[in-house]
């Protein structure tokens, strides 16, 4: 009897580690696809002399080739796949407990409510995890290093940052432990806020998309759902997202913004309210195609798990 149980807890384990074996490898693999763009849509977030986002698509393979669109790239796929796991192992943790506490049973529907307060708490741990890796990443993606085929003969300077734990450390030495966190604010405003959006226009979308009498969405139904829960999660989220990036990008001995507060009074005193809109469009672009397949997968994966833990 005891054998049977250990078994049991053992299969349930290693059904578990599958499940976040492929949230991880997929969230890696669409973070690394949708890589340039992020690259493109953080530079016209930072800097004023790009006219577009062709423009800024043109300068960046001028000066640094391909390779300018991917810097800081493993640091962003390795962190985003482990806080993707853990977002949505938060989120459904929390949800569980939240209808433990309000209906006694974790296996009742919850309500919108309930939805959004798991996402938003998802949202919150996301930021205490991915903040020095998204700080690394604004930094090595808009340092500039150009190509030896794009520039003369000379010998340029070597750039400040060699590489993302490079830059991590160079941070932490020049700007204290605080460095590491800087833009935190509206990483945080950002992320709880569309975090909850995320998963409850997710939730709402599916019910309103399955048939009467089924108790799970359909691949298509799920495809919809998690591509314009992106899109409209992301859309909202746009405004915090410019700030952030040029909070981030404020090195030591610049102090240009002294918060959130006064980032937002500033960009939007020097360029009006449309800078706050900044990498919307590219946002919207990237988010659809990339929340298909993170929520096709997360509900393959749930249901890989309910089916074999039931199972069993």
């Amino acid at each position: 009897m005891v054998a049977d149980e250990i078994g049991q807890y053992f299969y349930a384990d290693c059904v578990l580690c599958c499940k976040d074996l492929w949230q991880t490898s997929l969230s890696g693999l669409s973070t690394a696809v949708g890589y340039p763009l992020d690259t493109v849509k953080v530079r016209i977030q930072t800097e004023r002399h790009y006219k577009g986002i062709w423009h800024c698509i043109q300068e960046t393979y001028r000066t640094e080739k391909v390779l300018g669109f991917y810097k800081g790239v493993s640091a962003s796929v390795f962190s985003v796949s482990l806080i993707s796991s853990v977002s949505f192992g938060t989120y459904r943790n929390f949800l569980c407990n939240i209808c433990k506490l309000r209906y006694g049973s974790a296996d009742v529907k919850p309500s919108k409510l309930d939805v959004s307060l798991a996402g938003g708490a998802a949202g919150a741990v996301r930021v205490v995890l991915m903040a020095p890796s998204e700080v690394a990443k604004v930094r090595m993606q808009t340092q500039r290093n150009p190509h030896p085929s794009a520039t003369s003969a000379q010998p340029n300077s070597k750039p400040k940052y060699r590489g993302s734990l490079h830059c991590l450390k160079v941070i932490a030495k020049e700007e204290g432990f605080g460095g590491l966190y800087k833009g935190c604010s509206a990483l945080l405003c950002r992320d709880c806020s569309s975090s909850a959006i995320y998963f409850l226009t997710y939730s709402t979308l599916c019910d309103w998309l399955t048939p009467a009498g089924k108790n799970k969405p359909g691949f298509l139904v799920v495809l919809l759902s998690g591509g314009f829960a992106g899109v409209l999660a992301w859309g909202l989220a746009t405004p915090m997202d410019v700030l952030k990036s040029r909070m981030q990008v404020d090195e030591s001995g610049q102090h240009k913004y002294r918060g959130l507060i006064h980032c937002a009074r500033q960009s939007v005193r020097e360029e009006g309210v449309k800078v706050l809109f900044k990498g919307l469009g590219l946002n919207c672009i990237r988010a659809f195609p990339v929340n298909m397949v993170v929520f096709v997968t997360y509900e393959a994966v749930l249901r890989f798990t309910d089916h074999f833990t039931n199972k069993k």
